[in-house]
């Protein structure tokens, strides 16, 4: 069965049916999901799971990596974050999410929206919504973790919002050398600038990466951009 629209497209229409409608957002998704012909988001989650990247990204990605995750808002850029962490899971890695966009119940409502129940996550994905969260607070967090671990940041452009946090160029380059030292994988959620133009190019690529604070992204080991349903992962030279 082809749906209607793209996953993502999808996704957005039930948050903008749940806001209008002033229902929660899993019954939303649910009368999304009825309207493309299943009985549950669950049901249409799973159908689409076999078209999901997370899985084939998750296996491109090596110890002491510092991946950028870029797209404009609503393409799905931190669904995809989930989604590794939830791929992550299933082989048995720990993953991290750091978010300052978002609340507890927010995170929980996104992961319901890729089909997964997040209390199957609970022991393997550790969720952080603190106003404090930047490089150290992140390298704290993970001092312990297991090898290998996967921690999603969201996103890159608020790590230094608050002025006592060091300039995002010295936040960044402190996470990579942490995942290279432990082993980690860091992927940085990020804003794309407006003036990106998809007439003039299917996909954003790094010049199209918002930075109203200068930062060496040749401290990147791979870039990842989303646009309309399409995403491109690449080796940063």
């Amino acid at each position: 069965m082809r749906f209607s629209h793209p996953v993502f497209r999808l996704k957005r229409q039930a948050r903008l049916l749940s806001r209008a409608a002033g229902i929660p957002l899993n019954q939303a998704l649910d009368r999304i999901a009825v309207a493309e012909g299943f009985k549950s988001w669950g049901q249409l989650a799973a159908k689409a799971s076999v078209e999901r990247p997370a899985g084939a990204m998750l296996a491109q990605l090596a110890p002491g990596d510092l991946v950028l995750l870029g797209a404009r808002p609503g393409h799905g850029k931190t669904l995809l974050g989930l989604e590794l962490l939830a791929a992550a899971a299933q082989v048995g890695r720990h993953g991290f999410f750091f978010t300052l966009d978002y609340t507890d119940a927010d995170v929980i409502d996104r992961v319901r929206a890729i089909g997964v129940e997040p209390g199957t996550l609970s022991s393997s994905v550790t969720l952080d919504t603190s106003d404090g969260i930047c490089a150290a607070h992140i390298i704290a967090a993970m001092d312990a973790a297991q090898p290998h671990s996967i921690a999603v940041v969201d996103y890159l452009q608020l790590l230094d919002q608050r002025r006592q946090n060091p300039e995002l160029a010295d936040q960044v380059a402190a996470l990579k050398a942490f995942a290279q030292k432990a082993g980690h994988v860091m992927v940085l959620i990020s804003q794309i600038d407006r003036a990106y133009d998809p007439g003039s190019k299917p996909l954003p690529d790094l010049s199209d990466v918002r930075l109203p604070n200068p930062v060496d992204l040749s401290q990147l080991t791979k870039s990842c951009f989303l646009q309309d349903g399409e995403i491109r992962l690449d080796a940063v030279a």
